[in-house]
């Protein structure tokens, strides 16, 4: 068991991380006050803190940065990437180098500070984050308990145990909890400098997208490819979805362990492969889609969390810089015969996208839509567009 205090010596720890074995890092705590449970991922990114920490994609997860200044833009408004209320249950905790300052911006409203402590997120700050993070590149993203106590009264074992005794990311469908069971529509397009968020008024295609934990920028993509939503459940049926005469269907980005959601939402995805309808699958919507297809899933040891990844697609040969967000990836030697790998991870050669023969169908692991991150994957939504267009 091991026990780090990284603030100075005559400042007394108001926040705390324990993983699984017993490793305790000390620190200053910030936001929410209480203890919360998850698993401990590390994120790259060097901006756009909140839009991460607000994707579903992160529930039952805690974020360390290992970019150290985090928090010195504030918050605002509108850089929220949740879609509803359920979908608000994103990140439970998040971790950084330097201590929160006020912020810098001229989109700011808030203090991130305060902005974390309403999302009901725990933050820690003063750690040695790049030991934190080797430590996950080495062994793999550990189940952990962070806490904040202004007394800086923590049971270190008790902490521990409660990581221990957590049952983990492995066989749970998390998407059921950050999706809405009523059905609602969208046409808020992308942000723009000198107008804020564009509104489509008029609409070439009507898409349907099956929630998992939607992010509100592959709404507001799809807005800018002509195309309108509508937003339904993910325990929505094929019948359900057929009665709204969609041009194409959306499996959108969600938490949690892919198998373990497919086993609700695979009927309906099945049906959907066998009807001929464009279908864009996105992070977890493309795990299950390979599911449907018949191949398999499986849990990485660190995962890919950041803005800056490299994916390469096999059809042309470009290498983009995208933005990924997913602890499971698709199994590539497990595809069956006419699903081919249409991307792939240029870090690590895991899978980043899925083509299927004869079928309309557009599917990729890393995020399109980026937010935060760059813009290089915008053409996938295009290429949706053209699919509906035949």
């Amino acid at each position: 068991m091991t026990h780090e205090n990284h603030l100075q010596a005559e400042t007394t720890p108001t926040g705390i991380i324990v993983l699984e074995d017993g490793t305790a890092f000390f620190g200053e705590g910030c936001g929410e006050r209480g203890v919360a449970i998850g698993e401990l991922c590390f994120n790259t990114a060097v901006t756009g803190y909140q839009e991460i920490l607000t994707d579903p994609s992160y529930a039952a997860q805690i974020v360390l940065f290992t970019f150290p200044h985090i928090g010195n833009v504030g918050a605002n408004a509108a850089d929220h990437e949740d879609s509803t209320k359920n979908a608000s249950k994103a990140a439970i905790g998040t971790i950084f180098r330097a201590p929160v300052t006020p912020p810098s911006n001229h989109r700011a409203t808030d203090h991130f500070d305060a902005w974390l402590a309403k999302s009901g997120i725990i933050g820690l700050s003063g750690i040695d984050t790049r030991a934190l993070t080797n430590r996950i590149r080495e062994h793999g993203m550990p189940k952990a308990a962070i806490a904040h106590a202004p007394d800086g009264q923590f049971d270190i074992d008790a902490l521990a145990e409660a990581a221990r005794n957590w049952s983990g990311l492995q066989k749970a469908d998390l998407a059921k909890d950050v999706s809405q069971a009523e059905p609602y529509q969208n046409a808020q397009g992308n942000w723009q400098p000198d107008a804020g968020f564009t509104t489509l008024e008029d609409s070439a295609y009507h898409v349907v997208v099956m929630d998992f934990g939607v992010k509100k920028n592959i709404l507001r993509n799809l807005a800018n490819v002509g195309a309108r939503a509508t937003i339904v459940s993910g325990d929505a049926s094929f019948d359900d979805i057929a009665a709204l005469k969609p041009d194409g269907v959306v499996l959108s980005n969600g938490p949690g362990d892919p198998a373990a959601t497919f086993e609700r939402a695979g009927e309906t995805i099945k049906a959907l492969v066998g009807s001929g309808t464009p279908l864009l699958g996105i992070c977890l919507g493309h795990q299950m889609l390979a599911l449907a297809l018949g191949a398999k899933t499986m849990k990485m040891a660190q995962g890919h969390h950041g803005a800056n990844h490299p994916v390469q697609d096999m059809a042309t040969g470009k290498v983009e810089i995208v933005s990924m967000n997913h602890g499971f990836t698709v199994d590539v030697a497990t595809l069956p015969e006419g699903v081919t790998e249409s991307h792939k991870s240029l870090f690590d050669g895991t899978n980043s996208g899925l083509a299927v023969e004869g079928k309309p169908i557009i599917s990729v692991q890393h995020h399109p839509e980026a937010s935060p991150g760059p813009q290089d994957s915008f053409y996938l939504f295009e290429r949706f567009a053209a699919l509906m267009a035949k």
